[in-house]
């Protein structure tokens, strides 16, 4: 089985209902353009909106919180997200580990009660500018990711995706090369093959998470092991997250 790359618009805390216009745009172009996964998560203000508008695309949701309900003002369950439409979770982004102080462990509780749900799961990891400067990059991200990932999964290539942000790359002013980008996300693969088999391991799809846009989508998503992308500003517009799936659909045809 050979997976279709997968464009992943997170809108973050933007949207309101005067963005359904762009989602639909989406939606229509990504039914005319098949060789690409789409896919957006808005906030959960939007998720049942977008979900009925959309007759392609995935929706997911942002977060979710570890219990099914309970007295958690403010937070959203897995079930109530996939009751509002949600098909997906993205867990363990830099945000919320950073603004929220979110641990592995809690990432991997999350991840436990979304598949719980029966949603499928993004799961993030990305090293911060002192690990990248001390060289420990992979053993941060690797560390990172075995204790977010749930302990048991099945059909894993199909409910498990990971994303990798470059955190020390936001915002620094600094760019990660071609070669930093594939290097991790071969030790990403190398690392999901020891965990899941060969079979398995060598499938799930690794999206890359920083700052993806239509000028560099093309290089970035024809480096190996990139199955696709994690997209922040360019997926609120219509035109610049669909010519980045345009350029995923270019770079698996090389």
């Amino acid at each position: 089985m050979s997976l279709r790359p997968y464009i992943v618009g997170n809108w973050k805390m933007n949207g309101t209902r005067a963005m359904l216009s762009e989602a639909r745009a989406i939606d229509r172009a990504a039914q005319r353009y098949m060789k690409v996964e789409v896919a957006v998560a808005p906030p959960f203000t939007l998720i049942h909106a977008v979900h009925r508008e959309a007759e392609q695309i995935a929706v997911g949701a942002q977060d979710c919180h570890a219990d099914p309900d309970g007295a958690h003002t403010g937070d959203i369950s897995a079930t109530m997200a996939a009751d509002a439409g949600a098909k997906f979770v993205i867990l363990g982004h830099s945000e919320r580990r950073q603004d929220h102080g979110e641990s592995n462990e809690l990432v991997r509780s999350k991840a436990e009660a979304a598949l719980e749900a029966g949603l499928k799961v993004i799961l993030c990891c990305g090293e911060p500018e002192e690990k990248r400067d001390e060289g420990k990059a992979e053993e941060f991200v690797l560390t990172q990711l075995k204790l977010s990932l749930p302990d048991a999964m099945e059909d894993v290539v199909e409910r498990l995706t990971i994303a990798y942000e470059p955190i020390w790359a936001i915002g620094t002013g600094r760019t990660p090369t071609l070669d930093d980008i594939a290097a991790m996300h071969g030790a990403i693969r190398a690392f999901l093959v020891e965990r899941f088999g060969e079979e398995d391991g060598g499938q799930i799809r690794i999206l890359y998470g920083g700052s993806v846009k239509p000028e560099n989508a093309r290089e970035i998503l024809g480096v190996a092991n990139v199955g696709g992308a994690l997209v922040g500003g360019a997926s609120l517009t219509a035109d610049s997250f669909m010519n980045i799936a345009l350029a995923a659909g270019d770079a698996e045809e090389q």
